[in-house]
Parts: structure tokens; sequence; C-alpha cells
């Protein structure tokens, strides 16, 4: 049935702001961009490597996420590394704040934390090969 994630969808309160973090701090590719007139709105499809995609939408006055503490439903967005302290590295040139790098007790994997522009959590996982 299911074959992959093809996309996560995130509504952003300050359009240029998200833009600039998910394209150049996190390299996002950006595969198209529309204005929604109708709804005074922006579509911006964002390509991970790997092909799945973010939609980054804009919305007048989108309500304030739940984060803390956790509420039901999406907790987070993980994304894989190679190389965890590089990426780390370059987020903090950007001046993004990283939680510290912890083990996955299950996996063995490494991973860690930090957040969006919005305070959406978003996780880097680095996956041993």
């Amino acid at each position: 049935m299911l074959q992959s994630i093809h996309h996560s969808a995130i509504i952003c309160s300050d359009y240029p702001r998200s833009k600039y973090f998910y394209t150049k701090v996190l390299g996002l590719t950006i595969i198209a961009e529309n204005y929604r007139a109708e709804r005074q709105s922006f579509k911006l499809d964002l390509a991970l490597p790997n092909g799945a995609q973010i939609e980054l939408f804009s919305f007048i006055n989108p309500p304030n996420r739940v984060s803390h503490p956790e509420a039901c439903g999406l907790r987070h967005l993980a994304f894989e590394v190679k190389d965890l302290e590089s990426v780390i590295d370059v987020l903090k040139m950007h001046d993004v704040a990283v939680e510290a790098i912890r083990t996955d007790e299950f996996t063995g994997c490494r991973f860690t934390f930090f957040a969006d522009p919005d305070g959406l959590p978003l996780e880097l996982y680095e996956v041993s090969r």
C-alpha cells in the first residue's frame, strides 16, 4: 500500500524568514514557489536529496502550535544526516540553538534536536552505515 512519505507540510508565521531558514540554512532545493492570491498565501515546495519534499505554507495569522508540553499529534520531523557534527556546525554558524547529542538506546544511532523559526521541533538523525 504505502511506499514512502512524499511530503510534510509546514505552516510558518514569517514566510521570508522561514524560506531563508529552509533553503539557506538547511539547504533544501526549491522545486516551485507559488502565490495563492485568494488565500493571500505562499506555497513553497522544497526537495530533499532523496526525493522527499516539504511544503512550506504562509497563512495570515495562523494559530500557534502547541509544543510544550508535548501534545497529541505530529511530534517532530527528523532528517537523516551522514555526519552529525558537521551539520550542527552549520546550524551554529547561523545562530541556531542545538540540543546536546544523544544516542538512541535501541538503534545506537546518534541524534539531536533544534527548532525552525516558529519553534517546530526538528531532529537530526545520524544513521550508521
